[in-house]
Protein backbone atom coordinates (compact mmCIF):
# COMPACT_ATOMS: atom_id res chain seq x y z
CA UNK A 1 0.00 0.00 0.00
CA UNK A 2 2.89 2.42 0.70
CA UNK A 3 4.25 2.20 -2.35
CA UNK A 4 1.26 2.85 -4.26
CA UNK A 5 0.77 5.56 -2.43
CA UNK A 6 4.26 6.64 -2.90
CA UNK A 7 3.93 5.97 -6.57
CA UNK A 8 0.46 8.07 -6.97
CA UNK A 9 2.18 10.87 -4.85
CA UNK A 10 5.38 10.85 -7.70
CA UNK A 11 2.57 11.10 -10.15
CA UNK A 12 1.01 13.82 -8.76
CA UNK A 13 4.45 15.66 -8.46
CA UNK A 14 5.46 14.43 -11.49
CA UNK A 15 1.78 16.06 -13.14
CA UNK A 16 2.08 19.13 -11.44
CA UNK A 17 5.23 20.01 -13.32
CA UNK A 18 3.87 18.96 -16.54
CA UNK A 19 1.30 21.28 -16.33
CA UNK A 20 3.85 23.98 -15.30
CA UNK A 21 5.70 22.92 -18.46
CA UNK A 22 2.27 23.24 -20.56
CA UNK A 23 1.87 26.97 -19.63
CA UNK A 24 4.80 27.63 -20.96
CA UNK A 25 5.77 25.19 -23.93
CA UNK A 26 3.64 27.83 -26.24
CA UNK A 27 6.40 30.08 -26.27
CA UNK A 28 9.86 28.23 -26.17
CA UNK A 29 10.78 26.70 -29.01
CA UNK A 30 12.19 23.00 -29.35
CA UNK A 31 15.18 22.93 -27.14
CA UNK A 32 18.32 20.26 -27.86
CA UNK A 33 18.10 17.54 -25.02
CA UNK A 34 21.39 17.56 -23.38
CA UNK A 35 24.10 14.73 -24.62
CA UNK A 36 22.61 11.74 -22.53
CA UNK A 37 24.72 8.95 -24.61
CA UNK A 38 27.68 7.38 -22.72
CA UNK A 39 27.77 8.14 -18.49
CA UNK A 40 24.11 6.40 -19.11
CA UNK A 41 24.85 3.09 -20.18
CA UNK A 42 24.61 2.10 -16.55
CA UNK A 43 20.86 3.62 -16.02
CA UNK A 44 17.79 1.60 -17.73
CA UNK A 45 15.36 4.14 -19.97
CA UNK A 46 13.19 5.29 -17.13
CA UNK A 47 16.09 5.95 -15.03
CA UNK A 48 17.63 7.81 -18.25
CA UNK A 49 14.32 9.80 -19.56
CA UNK A 50 14.14 11.05 -15.53
CA UNK A 51 17.77 12.32 -15.54
CA UNK A 52 17.74 14.26 -18.76
CA UNK A 53 14.50 16.08 -16.90
CA UNK A 54 13.14 17.10 -20.50
CA UNK A 55 10.73 13.54 -20.31
CA UNK A 56 8.62 14.79 -17.05
CA UNK A 57 4.88 13.86 -19.04
CA UNK A 58 6.55 10.67 -20.54
CA UNK A 59 7.33 9.84 -17.04
CA UNK A 60 4.04 10.80 -15.40
CA UNK A 61 2.20 8.75 -18.42
CA UNK A 62 4.86 5.63 -17.58
CA UNK A 63 4.04 5.98 -13.99
CA UNK A 64 0.36 6.05 -14.63
CA UNK A 65 -0.24 3.07 -16.62
CA UNK A 66 1.93 0.70 -15.03
CA UNK A 67 4.32 0.88 -17.02
CA UNK A 68 7.89 1.58 -14.86
CA UNK A 69 9.02 -2.34 -14.34
CA UNK A 70 8.42 -3.17 -17.64
CA UNK A 71 10.55 -0.23 -18.88
CA UNK A 72 12.97 -1.22 -15.75
CA UNK A 73 13.18 -4.63 -17.33
CA UNK A 74 15.70 -6.64 -19.28
CA UNK A 75 14.62 -5.47 -22.55
CA UNK A 76 16.01 -4.54 -25.08
CA UNK A 77 13.46 -1.71 -26.27
CA UNK A 78 13.52 0.70 -28.64
CA UNK A 79 11.78 3.82 -27.25
CA UNK A 80 10.42 6.98 -29.25
CA UNK A 81 10.52 9.14 -26.36
CA UNK A 82 8.32 12.44 -26.92
CA UNK A 83 9.65 15.36 -25.27
CA UNK A 84 7.38 17.90 -22.80
CA UNK A 85 7.43 20.22 -25.68
CA UNK A 86 5.64 17.02 -27.75
CA UNK A 87 3.30 16.51 -25.17
CA UNK A 88 2.09 20.09 -25.17
CA UNK A 89 1.07 20.24 -28.99
CA UNK A 90 -1.73 17.56 -27.87
CA UNK A 91 -5.03 19.61 -27.31
CA UNK A 92 -5.25 21.07 -24.56
CA UNK A 93 -6.19 18.42 -21.65
CA UNK A 94 -5.57 15.80 -23.84
CA UNK A 95 -2.65 14.59 -21.40
CA UNK A 96 -4.75 15.45 -18.05
CA UNK A 97 -7.73 12.93 -19.25
CA UNK A 98 -5.24 10.23 -20.34
CA UNK A 99 -3.77 10.48 -16.86
CA UNK A 100 -7.22 9.50 -15.20
CA UNK A 101 -7.28 6.23 -14.27
CA UNK A 102 -10.59 5.45 -16.25
CA UNK A 103 -8.63 6.26 -19.46
CA UNK A 104 -5.06 3.55 -18.51
CA UNK A 105 -6.19 1.45 -20.94
CA UNK A 106 -6.10 4.28 -23.94
CA UNK A 107 -3.06 5.60 -22.02
CA UNK A 108 -1.07 2.09 -22.34
CA UNK A 109 -1.97 1.66 -26.27
CA UNK A 110 -0.49 5.22 -26.39
CA UNK A 111 2.55 4.21 -24.87
CA UNK A 112 3.30 1.05 -25.71
CA UNK A 113 2.85 2.60 -29.78
CA UNK A 114 5.83 4.30 -28.74
CA UNK A 115 8.22 1.14 -28.13
CA UNK A 116 9.66 -1.35 -30.15
CA UNK A 117 11.05 -4.83 -29.04
CA UNK A 118 14.65 -4.97 -29.58
CA UNK A 119 17.33 -2.47 -29.62
CA UNK A 120 17.17 -0.63 -33.36
CA UNK A 121 19.74 2.02 -34.08
CA UNK A 122 19.71 5.29 -36.16
CA UNK A 123 21.89 3.29 -38.43
CA UNK A 124 19.36 0.21 -38.72
CA UNK A 125 16.56 2.71 -40.43
CA UNK A 126 16.16 2.51 -43.90
CA UNK A 127 13.94 4.32 -45.73
CA UNK A 128 10.08 3.38 -45.67
CA UNK A 129 10.94 0.64 -43.34
CA UNK A 130 8.21 -0.84 -40.94
CA UNK A 131 8.42 -1.81 -37.63
CA UNK A 132 6.14 -3.54 -35.54
CA UNK A 133 5.36 -1.76 -31.88
CA UNK A 134 4.47 -3.32 -28.44
CA UNK A 135 1.21 -2.04 -29.01
CA UNK A 136 0.54 -3.87 -32.01
CA UNK A 137 0.43 -1.80 -34.65
CA UNK A 138 3.27 -0.69 -37.05
CA UNK A 139 5.42 2.96 -36.78
CA UNK A 140 6.45 3.85 -40.44
CA UNK A 141 10.46 5.39 -40.65
CA UNK A 142 10.85 8.11 -43.34
CA UNK A 143 14.84 9.36 -44.38
CA UNK A 144 13.96 12.37 -46.88
CA UNK A 145 14.57 15.74 -44.84
CA UNK A 146 15.62 14.06 -41.65
CA UNK A 147 14.70 10.50 -39.76
CA UNK A 148 11.35 10.59 -39.07
CA UNK A 149 8.98 7.69 -37.22
CA UNK A 150 5.40 8.57 -38.95
CA UNK A 151 5.04 12.26 -38.81
CA UNK A 152 7.83 12.87 -35.80
CA UNK A 153 10.66 13.94 -36.46
CA UNK A 154 14.08 12.00 -34.85
CA UNK A 155 15.86 15.24 -32.88
CA UNK A 156 18.16 13.29 -31.17
CA UNK A 157 18.67 9.60 -31.66
CA UNK A 158 20.93 6.41 -30.03
CA UNK A 159 20.84 7.35 -26.67
CA UNK A 160 21.81 3.88 -25.21
CA UNK A 161 20.93 3.01 -21.92
CA UNK A 162 21.34 -0.30 -19.70
CA UNK A 163 17.81 -1.95 -21.50
CA UNK A 164 18.11 -0.90 -24.74
CA UNK A 165 18.09 2.84 -27.07
CA UNK A 166 15.67 6.07 -26.74
CA UNK A 167 15.62 8.27 -29.94
CA UNK A 168 13.70 11.54 -28.72
CA UNK A 169 10.78 12.65 -31.31
CA UNK A 170 9.14 16.17 -31.47
CA UNK A 171 5.48 14.82 -31.54
CA UNK A 172 3.37 12.58 -29.77
CA UNK A 173 2.85 9.96 -32.37
CA UNK A 174 -0.82 8.10 -31.64
CA UNK A 175 -1.99 4.50 -33.35
CA UNK A 176 -5.04 4.06 -35.71
CA UNK A 177 -7.89 3.39 -33.77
Amino acid sequence: MFRMTQLATSAALTMAAATMAFATAATLALAPVPALAGAHMKKDIVDTAVEAGSFNTLVAAVQAAGLVETLKGEGPFTVFAPTDEAFAKLPAGTVEELLKPENKGKLTAILTYHVVPGKVMSSDLKDGMMAKTVQGQEVKFSLMGGAKVNDANIVQADIETSNGVIHVIDTVILPAE
